[in-house]
């Protein structure tokens, strides 16, 4: 490939996400203020975002919830298309995002199990990923999943991977010592080590062509189902408030330590459909890395922050527990689905 087709590859990933279809009335309030004058009122969108809330069942696996909270950390990353950046830190904007926020974290505090008091964090992370019974998505892909059923699964997955290491990353400067070496070690090799064609968003760009897939970030953004935006969520929310940095540490430490096994069974079942090295090339490159990533994640990072930081630790297991959990319906769900013969997407490839 020359180098000018790799820069326009490069380019059409990484543009500003475009805007999706609204999923309700707090989401269609939020896009058009986005996309209005930029001086103009946010009257309607705070009292959609008020009414929605309170009409709301379950704020996990509420899709008007969960979308417009992701197009507003969505600003914070690599933006909207269309959408000025001047909104990012708009004082309106952010009134509106707190109280969406509250609700997500105390839905989460009330669903995912909360880790009682210790003292070694490593052997309580390895408790803790070790206790976990979601079903396995991956043992699904290795052994029974279906051509169609592996793409809906690899868009499912764009919508973190294409930017995959950067919620994580918001933890850096938040971090000193052992436990900020840790992390930078960590997302050094997320990001290639050095080397652009080995970012692993670059590498999993290049697995959704081979397999077929469009591989602009937010091509799926109408597909995926609420919970991939949960998700999502979880990770910005942990890494964009400094309080919660013991949780998003705890986030990271869970996500490396149930990565290398998973990832080679994805790897096993690619290859049995037929696919390409290039689409199981992403899975070889988590096997490996991903076991080094465990110990690191495990002990150099969350055991180091706790040892420096020792009123950290119940976060950092609420961190892991909220990615097993949050993840475990995600991917879980998805297998369920298959298993009835149903779609994983909300509308098709």
């Amino acid at each position: 490939m020359t180098i000018t087709a790799e820069r326009r590859l490069t380019d059409a990933r990484m543009r500003p996400m475009a805007l999706p279809e609204p999923r309700g009335p707090i989401t269609a309030a939020l896009i058009e203020v986005l996309t209005g004058p930029e001086h103009a009122s946010v009257g309607d969108l705070a009292l959609a975002a008020t009414e929605g809330l309170a009409a709301s069942v379950d704020p996990l696996i509420d899709d008007d919830v969960q979308l417009a909270l992701f197009l507003m950390y969505e600003l914070h990353y690599g933006g909207l298309e269309g959408v000025s950046d001047s909104w990012e830190w708009d004082p309106r904007l952010l009134a509106v995002r707190g109280p969406i926020e509250r609700e997500f974290e105390e839905a989460l505090r009330h669903s995912v199990r909360q880790p009682v008091a210790v003292r070694d964090v490593p052997e309580a992370l390895f408790a803790l990923v070790g206790d976990d019974d979601s079903p396995s998505l991956s043992g699904f892909v290795e052994r029974d999943a279906t051509a169609d059923q592996a793409r809906e699964i690899l868009a499912c997955r764009s919508i973190y991977t294409l930017k995959e290491a950067d919620p994580h990353s918001w933890a850096i400067p938040r971090l000193h010592g052992r436990a900020k070496s840790a992390l930078v070690e960590i997302q050094a090799d997320e990001y290639g080590g050095g080397r652009p064609d080995r970012l692993h968003a670059t590498i999993f760009a290049r697995a959704m062509r081979g397999a077929g897939l469009d591989d602009r970030y937010g091509a799926y953004a109408d597909h995926v189902p609420v919970e991939v935006y949960t998700s999502m969520n979880l990770m910005s929310l942990f890494g964009l408030h400094r309080r919660l940095r013991g949780a998003i540490v705890g986030h990271l430490a869970a996500y490396e330590m149930t990565s290398s096994l998973p990832c080679r069974a994805y790897a096993n079942g690619l290859r049995r459909l037929g696919f390409g090295e290039d689409v199981a090339d992403y899975f070889d490159e988590h096997v490996e890395a991903d076991a080094v990533h465990e110990q690191l994640a495990a002990r150099d990072l969350a055991g180091a922050l706790a040892e420096e930081e020792p009123q950290l630790a119940r976060d950092i297991l609420f961190g892991a527990s909220a990615c097993l959990t949050v993840d475990g319906r995600l991917w879980g769900g998805l297998r369920e689905r298959f298993e009835r013969g149903e779609s994983a997407l909300r509308r098709p490839l």
